[in-house]
């Protein structure tokens, strides 16, 4: 046996090229690395049997999420209490169960090959099945779709695409280039796949021509406070009033001069019923200056005596009052509904917290909102909410966005991921959202990377990470809808559907097939 047929030497081939996928997402945005790292993978499924296709698949997801989202590792590390050892074992399991859909995409296609329908370019059917499991990537276990390969493309030019068809199918298409790109190397079918790459590249072309949405000429002006609050100081006691006293000192020149300020994620350090003398506070200084201030907080159901990560809105609502309009348990405010396992909720919670400090972290406790909800009211602005990693929930987003809705926030706390690269793949979620629905989105975090982006995905303006600051500049609304935020999501749902009963049936009669020959 040569070397490159050695087992061995095709799982690491597939696991490099996973790995190297890290290089086509942000920080460092080498959108042409994803198309290399594809073909790689997909000569590796293509020379493979059943089994090894399997395989392959598993060890290209190990590396891909391996070096994806070793940021991870950060807060582990430096909050969870862990010793080395065992953080890094938590951290393959992650990996590990992340790696299942690429490598159940990879043996599903594989076993396409011996069906006479597909034999010849069964490959073709990768873009389809990779649809569907990254469909369950995103909801199994509450859902992480992370990394989803349409991310990698957000600098390319096939972004143009994303207002008609949304990132999760921009993926597919991704596949699909790739795929015909291969078997144009191979030299199978070429007139065929000659003709999907250049569909592709003409389909890139032709979405750049219509205008989806329309720009406004008022802009609005907004303020984004960045705290810089230490991870290891956000929850102690004998630093509450001082962090509450910081943020509205930075505050106190912003409510002349603008429209709506935003605090980030739990910026408040204490419980809604108990910040009020704060919150009255700030709400009457927002309200006089027709001015409107949203801020991340816990808030307490009194009746269910739970908590919710939560945005609410001080000072002035409808934008003409001339006063503060909040009150404690009013309706306009925002609880996240997404949780994050570990971080805000823990499975099995009385066994769990007894292992370790990780299970047990300061606010792990709350109860999810509802998966639909009416927009915050800012000023007379509707403003679609989103709570840190809820952004890569881009059919949450859809079941939030209207046309009456005017912008898109997401706040965040990435100050348990450091310096290193989740916060700027968290920035490109959020771009990607802003092109999906046409609305500018504002992203506020206590440590960066805060930011204003347009309804292109551009960077409008941003603040640096690590620094005590405030970002104000002026923001141009959009009015129409894209197609994507018009019906992507009701087609995403039919396309996967239609996928499921396809590889359903065609189970069903290959097995009746077989049985009718053994016959």
């Amino acid at each position: 046996m040569s070397l490159f047929q050695s087992p061995k030497y095709n799982l690491a081939i597939s696991f490099i090229a996973g790995l190297l996928m890290v290089l086509s997402y942000a920080p460092f945005s080498l959108w042409p690395v994803a198309w290399l790292c594809l073909l790689i993978f997909i000569r590796q499924i293509h020379t493979a049997t059943g089994n090894q296709a399997w395989w392959r698949g598993f060890s290209f997801g190990l590396g891909w999420f391996a070096a994806g989202i070793s940021w991870v590792h950060v807060s582990i590390e430096q909050f969870g209490g862990m010793p080395l050892v065992a953080s890094l074992l938590l951290m393959l399991l992650l990996c590990a169960y992340l790696a299942i859909f690429p490598g159940l995409a990879a043996r599903i296609t594989v076993g396409f090959r011996n069906l006479s329908l597909f034999n010849n370019h069964y490959l073709l059917l990768l873009p389809l099945i990779w649809f569907a499991t990254e469909f369950l990537r995103a909801r199994l276990l509450t859902g992480f779709p992370w990394l989803s390969l349409g991310y990698s493309q957000i600098d390319s030019p096939f972004i143009s695409l994303v207002p008609v068809v949304g990132e999760t199918l921009l993926s597919s298409l991704l596949l699909l280039g790739c795929v015909a790109l291969f078997y144009l190397i191979v030299g199978q079918k070429r007139i065929l796949n000659a003709s999907l790459l250049a569909g592709l590249i003409i389909a890139t072309l032709l979405a750049t021509i219509p205008t989806w949405v329309t720009v406004s000429d008022k802009p609005v002006a907004i303020a984004m406070v960045q705290g810089n609050i230490e991870q290891s100081l956000r929850w102690d006691k004998d630093r509450e009033d001082i962090i509450i006293k910081q943020y509205i000192a930075d505050t106190k020149e912003l409510y002349q001069n603008h429209d709506i300020i935003i605090w980030p994620e739990a910026a408040i350090p204490r419980v809604e019923p108990l910040a009020q003398p704060y919150l009255q506070q700030v709400d009457a200084l927002a309200g006089e200056h027709n001015a409107a201030l949203i801020t991340g907080i816990i808030s307490f159901e009194v009746d269910t005596r739970s908590f919710f990560n939560s945005l609410i809105v001080l000072g002035n609502k409808n934008g003409d009052s001339g006063q503060g309009d909040y009150y404690f348990r009013n309706a306009n405010r925002y609880n996240k509904h997404h949780l994050l396992p570990i971080g805000e909720f823990v499975p099995f919670q009385a066994v769990m917290k007894k292992i370790a400090p990780l299970f047990d972290l300061p606010m792990s406790s709350f109860q999810r909102g509802d998966y639909v909800q009416t927009n915050l009211v800012a000023d007379g602005f509707n403003i679609a909410p989103l709570i840190c990693f809820e952004v890569a929930f881009a059919q949450q987003t859809a079941a939030n966005v209207d046309n009456s809705t005017d912008l898109l926030l997401t706040v965040s706390n990435d100050a348990w991921f450091g310096d290193s690269h989740g916060p700027h793949q968290h920035l490109d979620i959020a771009r990607m959202r802003a092109i999906e629905f046409g609305r500018p989105m504002l992203r506020a975090t206590n440590n960066g990377i805060t930011a204003v982006i347009d309804h292109n995905g551009d960077i409008a303006a941003s603040i640096p990470q690590f620094v005590q600051t405030t970002l104000s500049t002026d923001v141009f609304l959009t009015q129409g809808e894209t197609p994507f935020s018009q019906w992507g999501y009701l087609i995403e749902r039919i396309l996967v559907s239609l996928i499921f009963a396809f590889l359903l049936i065609t189970v069903f009669f290959t097995k009746l097939r077989d049985r009718l020959n053994r016959a």
